[in-house]
């Protein structure tokens, strides 16, 4: 997306505009944070504060303090000699105060201990609050998916399963247990079933299906997020 890599087929727009590498001004929109760094970093957090700063135009300095101050991050040593943990944390602190309108994360959470994670989600949900703003997050972790997001992509081996608002997703994915058994015709939407339970992933017209076969169920629970991008992954 950010054209750091050949793009091999296919097409996206930013604003309605079709992107292409023949004008690069749409980057000043887009703050990118990749998984990890490539390469030696010759350069301390402040001296990379000193260049990124002047790329954009509502670069925010209080914000950047702020992180800083909150994850705890030396500013003064080399890039490339911090923890891994220290690295993501001055990474994060170069990229969220740019300000822009779209913001790319790749795995942000990777090697951030527990109270960082919870400063990074604090921050990020202000951010979103702050304006007309979106974050696109590639992520393998759940957390982040509930606190964070409005619709989930969801891919399996580079292919597309498709895309689903989260809210619906864990209304849909419920948990049926029967009394007595279950009809040997399959439930719709079931996915999976073990003696008097069985998963769905429409519960209402799972509710339907027993009720027109006046078939009682002591209860129905919706699935964790997690529970239900296993099945989507796994089962489906």
């Amino acid at each position: 997306m950010m054209q750091l890599v050949k793009q091999d087929k296919g097409t996206y727009q930013l604003r309605g505009e079709k992107v292409d590498n023949i004008d690069d001004t749409w980057k000043k929109d887009i703050s990118y944070l990749p998984q990890k760094l490539s390469g030696p970093i010759p350069y301390t957090g402040e001296q990379w504060r000193e260049i990124i700063s002047t790329w954009y135009d509502d670069w925010d300095e209080s914000l950047y303090e702020q992180l800083v101050r909150q994850f705890d991050v030396p500013t003064t040593k080399q890039m490339e000699k911090l923890s891994p943990g220290d690295q993501q944390k001055m990474k994060l602190a170069l990229t969220i105060p740019r300000n822009t309108p779209f913001l790319i994360l790749d795995e942000p959470t990777s090697f951030l201990d527990i109270p960082a994670k919870k400063v990074l989600m604090d921050v990020l949900i202000e951010w979103l609050d702050a304006g007309e703003r979106s974050i696109l997050l590639a992520t393998h972790q759940v957390e982040d998916i509930r606190k964070l997001a409005d619709y989930l992509v969801v891919l399996k081996k580079g292919k597309t399963l498709g895309m689903f608002e989260k809210e619906e997703l864990t209304e849909k994915y419920q948990r049926f247990w029967v009394r007595g058994n279950i009809p040997t015709e399959p439930v719709p939407g079931e996915i999976e079933r073990d003696g008097n339970t069985f998963v769905t992933k429409c519960a209402p017209l799972a509710e339907m299906f027993l009720e027109k076969r006046n078939i009682q169920w002591e209860t129905a629970e919706a699935l964790e997020l997690e529970e239900i991008i296993t099945y989507m992954i796994t089962k489906e």
